[in-house]
C-alpha cells in the first residue's frame, strides 16, 4: 500500500524555492510536479488552512473560522485564540471544533492511521487530528500530545523539546527525529505529516526574504533533506508520496491599524453591548461580529470602513442579508455556521519590499516592514504545493488552478479510499500517472464586484470542475 508523507513549511513561497536558499526543497521539486497556481484558503491564516487541508473544505463548512474568532456556540461575546487548551474546551462544551470529518477520521474508518508531528502553534497542531483521543492515530507537539498519554512517552525516549528559538532549529531537528525514529520507523501510518514553524516565524520577526529569514528556511530545508534521505536508506522512497505544502503566502506590512481602538473612537460599543461589535484580528483581515447579528449595526459598520483608507474588500454573512458596499461570503467560501458577520481584508498593492518580494499590505498587528498573512492579496493567496513520488507524474509544472482543499480528497484517491466525493476541494487527476492531461482541465473565472459611494471592491474567483479557488480581492482605486 502506498504512503503519504505531508511536508509542510509554514509560511513558504513559491519564489523561495530556489537552490541558493533551499537547496533539497528545490531538487525535490525538479523531479515532482509543481503546482504553479495553488490557494490557501481565506483568511490566509495558518490554523484555519490546516483545517482546510485536513478535511477538503472551505472554512464556511468546517467551521474554524480565523486564528482569532468568536464561536458563538462557546462564548458569544469574546474573542478566541484558536489555540490548545482552549480548542479542548471549546470541543468539550460543543462537541467539535471541526463541524466535518477529517482525514484522521476517514483513515480510522478504514483501519488506518494519521500521525502528525508539528513544530507550530498549539492550535495548528491540535486541528490536525482534533479526535485522535478517541479515534487513534496522533498529534506530537512539543507541549502535548493527542492522545495525552503519549506526551511523557515521546519525552522519555527522545528527552525534552528545546526552548523555541528564532530561527527554530532545535525544535524543527527534534520534530524530524521523532518522525523518522518513530513516527516512520515504528507506526508507519498511512498518512504522515510533519510541520516546520518556518520560514513563518522569521519572517514576522524580520521580514520575506530577510537575513533571518533566509536562515530559518536553510534550516528547514536541511530537515527536509534528512527525511528524504532516511526514506531513501530505509527502502521507503519508492512506495512513498511526499507532498510538500505550505499554508499561505506572504505580504509585508506597510501601515499598522488598530481596529479596536478605530472602532471604539468611531462610537462602537464592546460586542456584548447593543449595537456593539467584536473585532477578531488576523493580520491581513479582521473578523467582525455585531451584537446577536444585527442587520442594521453590520450596515453601518460597513458603510463607515468602507470611508477607511486602509479597507480592501468587504464580505457579509448570509444571516445578515444583503449589505450595500459588500459582497456575500460565500463569494469567498467563508460562509457557514460560525461564519464572522462581516469579514475585511486590508487594502494591499504589489509593491516589492526591501529583498525584493512583491506585496505590501496594512495589517492589525505586527510592525511596519515585516511579514504578515491573512489577506486576499495574490501574494497572500498562493502558496506551495509540490508532489513526488510512485503516484505522480516526473519533472511537471502544473498551471491549472489547485487549492490546499484539494490535498485531502487527493490523499484518499491516492490510497484507494472513499470518503472524498462530498469534500469541496477535487483529486488532482491532472498530475497523477494515471490522470489525463493538464490541457484537459478548464478553469473559468469570474470577478464580482460591489460599490458604495466611492467605494469599489473587486473579488476574483477560479473555478475548476466544482473546486472553488479564491484569486484575490481588493478595494477598486480610481
Amino acid at each position: 500500500m502506498t504512503r503519504v508523507l505531508i511536508a509542510a513549511f509554514d509560511g513558504l513561497q513559491p519564489s523561495q524555492i530556489r537552490p541558493d536558499l533551499a537547496p533539497n526543497l528545490a531538487e525535490f521539486a525538479a523531479g515532482g510536479v509543481t503546482f504553479a497556481r495553488n490557494h490557501p484558503v481565506f483568511p490566509t491564516v495558518t490554523r484555519i488552512n490546516v483545517a482546510s487541508l485536513v478535511t477538503g473544505r472551505h472554512p464556511g463548512r468546517h467551521g474554524l473560522a480565523g486564528n482569532t474568532v468568536v464561536m458563538r456556540d462557546y462564548d458569544p461575546n469574546n474573542i478566541l485564540e484558536a489555540m490548545e487548551p482552549q480548542l479542548a474546551l471549546v470541543a468539550k462544551q460543543t462537541g467539535d471544533v471541526l463541524l466535518v470529518p477529517t482525514l484522521a477520521d476517514i483513515l480510522h474508518d478504514h483501519g488506518h492511521e494519521f500521525v502528525a508531528v508539528g513544530v507550530g502553534t498549539s492550535g495548528n497542531a491540535y486541528v490536525q487530528n482534533p479526535r485522535a483521543e478517541t479515534i487513534g492515530g496522533a498529534t506530537i507537539h512539543p507541549d502535548f500530545c493527542l492522545p495525552r498519554h503519549l506526551h511523557e512517552e515521546i519525552v522519555e525516549r527522545f528527552g525534552p523539546w528545546p526552548d523555541k528559538e528564532t530561527p527554530n532549529v532545535s525544535q524543527m531537528e527534534h520534530g524530524a527525529r521523532v518522525l523518522t525514529e518513530y513516527v516512520l520507523a515504528e507506526r508507519n501510518p498511512a498518512v504522515a505529516l510533519i510541520w516546520f514553524s518556518e520560514p513563518d516565524s522569521s519572517n514576522h520577526q524580520a521580514g520575506v526574504g530577510s537575513t533571518l529569514s533566509n536562515r530559518a528556511l536553510a534550516a528547514a530545508d536541511w530537515q527536509f533533506g534528512r527525511i528524504i534521505e532516511w526514506l531513501k536508506r530505509n527502502g521507503n522512497l519508492d512506495e512513498t508520496d511526499v507532498i510538500v505544502v505550505s499554508d499561505h503566502g506572504y505580504a509585508t506590512i506597510e501601515r499598522v491599524v488598530d481596529i479596536e481602538a478605530e472602532l471604539r473612537t468611531v462610537g462602537f460599543p464592546p460586542g456584548g453591548q447593543p449595537g456593539g461589535v467584536l473585532a477578531a484580528p488576523n493580520g491581513g483581515a479582521v473578523l467582525f461580529y455585531a451584537h446577536e447579528s444585527d442587520p442594521s449595526t453590520v450596515e453601518r459598520l460597513a458603510a463607515w470602513l468602507s470611508t477607511q483608507p486602509w479597507c480592501g474588500a468587504l464580505l457579509a454573512a448570509e444571516r445578515v442579508g444583503p449589505v450595500p458596499g459588500t459582497l456575500p461570503a460565500h463569494v469567498a467560501n467563508i460562509d457557514g455556521l460560525r461564519s464572522p458577520d462581516l469579514t475585511m481584508s486590508f487594502a494591499w498593492d504589489s509593491a516589492p519590499n526591501a529583498a525584493g518580494f512583491p506585496g505590501h499590505t496594512a495589517s492589525a498587528g505586527g510592525s511596519v516592514g515585516v511579514g504578515t498573512h491573512g489577506g486576499m492579496s495574490q501574494h497572500e493567496l498562493r502558496n506551495t504545493l509540490i508532489a513526488r513520488g510512485p503516484n505522480w507524474r516526473t519533472s511537471t509544472v502544473v498551471d491549472t488552478p489547485t487549492g490546499n482543499v484539494d490535498i485531502a480528497p487527493t490523499i484518499l484517491h491516492l490510497l484507494g479510499l472513499p470518503g472524498g466525493g462530498d469534500m469541496d476541494g477535487r483529486v488532482l487527476h491532472e498530475a497523477l500517472n494515471a490522470g489525463g492531461e493538464p490541457s484537459d482541465v478548464e478553469p473559468g473565472t469570474v470577478t464580482h464586484t460591489a460599490e458604495l459611494g466611492d467605494y469599489r471592491q473587486q473579488v476574483t474567483v477560479t473555478t475548476v470542475v466544482d473546486a472553488v479557488y479564491l484569486d484575490g480581492g481588493n478595494r477598486v482605486r480610481g
